[in-house]
C-alpha cells in the first residue's frame, strides 16, 4: 500500500495536532503554576519504535532529549523482560535514561488498536519539586545526583488501566508539595489519553497498516527536506568554546569545545576537548546535548521545517562520555539546563564564522532558575516555588534583539504575579525591564528584566542556578556584550548579600530575593545604527543618555525638545 503525498500531509499535521492538545489539556488539568501558568511541559508523537513522528511547539530541551529518553526507556524495560501492555502507563525520571534532570518527569504510555501496539504517547513536565536537600530540587553545590532528589527509574505508575497507588505513594512520600505533584502526574496521564484518542481515530479513519505506513513516510519526508537544505549550505569546518561558570567550589569554570563539520547532506558535531564531568551540577547527560545541537542545527539549516526523528538521521554527534556533556552517573544534572544553555551559544559562535547572518549574537544564556521553599510551620506542610525567568535575546542580521523573553533551550512564559500570590507566601514587588542591559550594536541585544519577590513565611531556602554572571553575553560582528546577570538578597536591614549564580541561601521574612537577567550581544557596529532607532531605545528606557553617547555617538537630549527628523549625531554624523 502506499500512500499519496495529500494524504500523508494530513496524517501528519493530525499528528502534530494531536501532540498540541496533548500539551493543552496538561496545561488545563495541572496543579502547579509551573505548569498551568509557565507551561513548563512537553508533548510528543512516537512510532513503535520509540521515534518521534510528531511534537507539539514546547520546551527545545524536553523534545529535543524525548527523542532520546522514549528509545533509552523502551530499551530498559526490553531488557527486563517488562512489557507495555493496553491500559499500562510507565514514567522515569533517571536523567541517564530519560535526559535532563530529576525534575522533569517523563511519562509515556502505549497506543493500540484492536489489540495491535500502534505507536506511544509521551509528554515530559517539569515537577516543582521531587525531593533531595533544598526545595525544589535543584541545589547549587549538590555534587552527586542523589542529593537532587527521588530517582525513578522506568515504573508502571498505571498498570492495566488502574493506577497503582502504592507507587503513587512512594512519589508524595518523598517531595514537597504532594498535592500539587499529585495533580500534575494525573495531568500528564490524562494528556496521554488524549493522544492515545488521537492515534486510535487515525488507525479507525485509515488502517493500522497505513498510519505505520505514514510514520515511516513523515520520517523518510523530514530526512530528504533536510537534506536538500543542508545541500544549499556551503561545506564548512568550524570550531568554538565557551565556559560554564562556577562550578566546584564556585570559582572555577569547565569549557565546553565544540567542532563542527558540514559535509554536502550531513553534519558531523565533535565535543573532544569539553571538561571532565564536574562535582557541581552542570553535568549534561547525553540526551541534553542532543537536545541543545538540534536545536541549533534546526534553527539554522531551516527553522520553518517540521521535526522528527528524520532530522536526526542527518546529524552525528560525537559527545565523550564521563564529560560534562555527556555525564555518567552518579554525576550530578539539576543544572543541565543551563549547561544546555551554553551548548547553543558555542554552537552559534562556531557557526556564525561560516554562516554570520544566519547566527545571532548571544542571547541570556541562562534560564535563570529560581527555586524557594521550606517548611511552613505556621500552617504545617511544606511549600516549593520553581521559575524561570526571561533574558535579553541577541541581536541578529536585520533585526534587534527580543526584550525579555525565554531564551533558546526554554520556550516557557512568565509566572503571573497573581498566581504567586495567590498560591505561595511570597510578594512580587519588582518586575520590570531591565535599563542599560542590552548589547549595543547596529541591531542591539535585547534587554533583560527584573524580578524582586519578598519572602512572606517565616523563613526560605532560596536557590538560584544561573549564568553569564562571570561571562557577558558576547556580541558578533562588531556588536558589544550585554550586561552580565546578578543574583542578590536585600536583607531586611537594608544589607545585600551579592549570590554565585549558582548557590542555595537560608532567608527570613522580609527578606527580598532579586535577579536581574543579562541583556542579549549586539550585532554589527553601534556607530551604524540608526540614530532615530537610538532615540527610540532612550525614550523606552532601553538605554540611557550617556549609553546613547558613549556606544552609538548620538546626542538625544535636543531631540526631546524637537522633531525626530532633527536627529544629531556626534563624531561626524
Amino acid at each position: 500500500m502506499s500512500l499519496d503525498k495529500v494524504t500523508l500531509e494530513v496524517i501528519r499535521c493530525a499528528l502534530e495536532y494531536a501532540a498540541e492538545e496533548m500539551g493543552i489539556k496538561l496545561r488545563n488539568s495541572a496543579y502547579s503554576p509551573n505548569i498551568k501558568e509557565r507551561m513548563d511541559h512537553s508533548c510528543a508523537i512516537f512510532d513503535e519504535e520509540g521515534s518521534a513522528v510528531a511534537q507539539a511547539e514546547h520546551i527545545p530541551t524536553h523534545l529535543g532529549s524525548m527523542q532520546w529518553g522514549v528509545k533509552a526507556t523502551l530499551k530498559y524495560l526490553r531488557e527486563r523482560g517488562v512489557e507495555l501492555r493496553e491500559g499500562d502507563v510507565v514514567l522515569v525520571n533517571y536523567p541517564y535514561i530519560s535526559g535532563t534532570h530529576l525534575n522533569d518527569v517523563l511519562v509515556i504510555a502505549p497506543a493500540h488498536y484492536d489489540g495491535e501496539l500502534i505507536g506511544y504517547v509521551a509528554s515530559k513536565a517539569h515537577y516543582v519539586d521531587v525531593g533531595g536537600k533544598v526545595p525544589g530540587s535543584m541545589p547549587g553545590d549538590a555534587s552527586e545526583v542523589h542529593e537532587e532528589g527521588l530517582i525513578i527509574p522506568p515504573t508502571k505508575i498505571v498498570e492495566g488501566g488502574e493506577l497503582r497507588e502504592d507507587v503513587l505513594d512512594l512519589i508524595l512520600a518523598n517531595v514537597r508539595a504532594p498535592d500539587v505533584i499529585k495533580g500534575d502526574l494525573r495531568a500528564q496521564i490524562y494528556a496521554g489519553e488524549v493522544g492515545k484518542k488521537h492515534l486510535r481515530a487515525l488507525a479507525s479513519k485509515y488502517g493500522v497498516r497505513a498510519l505505520k505506513e505514514a510514520f515511516k513516510g513523515i520520517l523518510d519526508y523530514v530526512e530528504e527536506i533536510t537534506k536538500a537544505a543542508l545541500r544549499h549550505l556551503p561545506d564548512f569546518r568550524v570550531r568554538a568554546e565557551d565556559y560554564v561558570e562556577d562550578v566546584g567550589d564556585g570559582s572555577k569554570d569547565a569549557v565546553i569545545r565544540v567542532e563542527v563539520i558540514k559535509d554536502g547532506d550531513k553534519v558531523i558535531v565533535d565535543y573532544a576537548g569539553s571538561s571532565p564531568q564536574v562535582l557541581a551540577p552542570v553535568n549534561a547527560p547525553i540526551a541534553v546535548t542532543v537536545a541543545a545541537t538540534t536545536f541549533v542545527l534546526k534553527s539554522v539549516i531551516d527553522p520553518e521545517m517540521p521535526v522528527n526523528a528524520g532530522f536526526y538521521r542527518r546529524i552525528t554527534i560525537k559527545a565523550p562520555p564521563a564529560t560534562i556533556i555527556n555525564a555518567q552517573y552518579p554525576a550530578p544534572v539539576a543544572a543541565s539546563i543551563e549547561t544546555a544553555q551554553r551548548i547553543v551559544d558555542v554552537l552559534y559562535l562556531a557557526l556564525s564564522k561560516a554562516l554570520p547572518e544566519r547566527v545571532p549574537a548571544a542571547s541570556c544564556g541562562s534560564m535563570n532558575n529560581l527555586l524557594l521553599g521550606g517548611p511552613d510551620y505556621e500552617d504545617g506542610g511544606t511549600w516549593a516555588f520553581y521559575e524561570t525567568i526571561a533574558g535579553g535575546y541577541g541581536g541578529r542580521y536585520g533585526k534587534d534583539g527580543v526584550d525579555a523573553v525565554h531564551c533558546n533551550m526554554t520556550n516557557t512564559m512568565n509566572t503571573p504575579i497573581e498566581s504567586i500570590e495567590n498560591e505561595l507566601p511570597l510578594m512580587v514587588v519588582r518586575y520590570e525591564m531591565r535599563e542599560g542591559s542590552s548589547g549595543p550594536g547596529k541591531w542591539r541585544g535585547g534587554v533583560g528584566v527584573i524580578r524582586a519577590i519578598r519572602v512572606l513565611a517565616p523563613t526560605a531556602k532560596v536557590t538560584v542556578l544561573g549564568e553569564r554572571v562571570k561571562h557577558a553575553p558576547w556580541g558578533l560582528r562588531g556588536g558589544m556584550p550585554g550586561a552580565p546577570a546578578k543574583y542578590y538578597v536585600i536583607k531586611k536591614d537594608g544589607s545585600v548579600v551579592t549570590l554565585r549564580s549558582k548557590q542555595t541561601v537560608t532567608v527570613s521574612r522580609g527578606d527580598i530575593v532579586v535577579v536581574e537577567t543579562a541583556g542579549g550581544g549586539g550585532y554589527g557596529n553601534p556607530r551604524e545604527r540608526d540614530p532615530r532607532k537610538v532615540l527610540e531605545d532612550y525614550l523606552n528606557g532601553v538605554i540611557t543618555h550617556e549609553e546613547a553617547v558613549k556606544y552609538y555617538g548620538v546626542r538625544v537630549e535636543s531631540l526631546i525638545k524637537g522633531p525626530v527628523s532633527t536627529v544629531q549625531g556626534v563624531g561626524g554624523r
